[in-house]
């Protein structure tokens, strides 16, 4: 039974390789075989993964240039019954990529989503930083213009979630001597062309990989990985231990939900938190 017969009119968000052709799911093949139609960012990338796996589908473009007349054809097409996957050029529609628009619209018009997950830069990179991973901010790609970029690096300034940004290679080198003037010389991780033949990660301190970036000029897609603030204010560690004896004894949460909980109430990392839970789980014990 195909996906038409069983799902009609329903929109798939399937991801793609960031790079690498070998790192898309089954899944993801199995329902490019078998929908109706393929909207894709660059239908002539899509069709060289598609050609690749001996996939024949009618392809339509949908970009940020055409997305508002494509959303009016696209949500035709599923009200009609017809299934369709939407594909970017690389990773998963809607982050930092066209997808958002469309996925709201058939939100509205109660039309079936399914994602299909898959590959995306910004886990590949967090997963070989070596930074914090149990928490952090993901801001897509910042602002091109200066003052616009500086304002929003000086609004994360204290942030203590470890910080990840998309940006141009072009820029690369701009962004990373604003984040040292606005930031700090915080630790650092840059990572380009994730998955492909020319994969590589800078780590160090932000003063150290602009010295070895030096004039080269970096190409490819670039994920940037930033340390977070090591000045967020700290909570005293009474008062993280009274509030989670509060939470799991008096109240009866699980440890991991009074955690979350007290994070949020001090307006502290759930790492401090967390290393404080160890020692009231040690005393409950006793």
């Amino acid at each position: 039974m195909s996906l038409s017969e069983k799902f009609p009119g329903t929109l798939y968000v399937v991801s793609t390789p960031i790079g690498n052709l070998e790192d898309i799911p089954l899944r993801a093949l199995r329902v490019l075989k078998e929908v109706d139609l393929i909207a894709a960012e660059d239908t002539r990338r899509t069709r060289q993964l598609l050609t690749h796996y001996g996939i024949r589908k009618p392809l339509i473009s949908y970009h940020d240039f055409n997305r508002r007349m494509r959303e009016k054809t696209l949500l035709q097409e599923l009200r009609g019954g017809k299934s369709i996957a939407l594909v970017t050029d690389a990773g998963t529609p809607g982050i930092s990529d066209p997808g958002e628009e469309l996925v709201h619209g058939a939100i509205q018009e109660s039309i079936p989503l399914v994602p299909i997950p898959g590959p995306a830069a910004l886990v590949a990179a967090l997963s070989v930083s070596g930074l914090p991973t149990e928490s952090f901010l993901f801001h897509g790609f910042l602002p091109s213009r200066a003052a616009a970029r500086k304002k929003w690096l000086i609004s994360l300034k204290d942030r203590p979630e470890t910080l990840v940004f998309y940006e141009s290679p072009r820029r690369l080198g701009s962004l990373l001597r604003d984040a040292a003037q606005i930031l700090g010389d915080r630790r650092v991780v840059v990572a380009r062309e994730m998955t492909k033949v020319y994969e590589e990660v800078y780590r160090g301190s932000v003063s150290e990989v602009l010295e070895r970036l030096g004039e080269e000029e970096v190409k490819g897609e670039v994920t940037i990985i930033l340390e977070g603030s090591p000045l967020a204010p700290k909570a005293e560690a009474s008062s993280i231990v009274e509030a989670l004896k509060s939470y799991s004894r008096d109240r009866g949460l699980s440890m991991r939900e009074s955690v979350h909980r007290v994070a949020e109430d001090l307006k502290v990392s759930r790492r401090q938190v967390y290393q404080e839970s160890l020692k009231v789980k040690k005393e409950f014990e006793e």
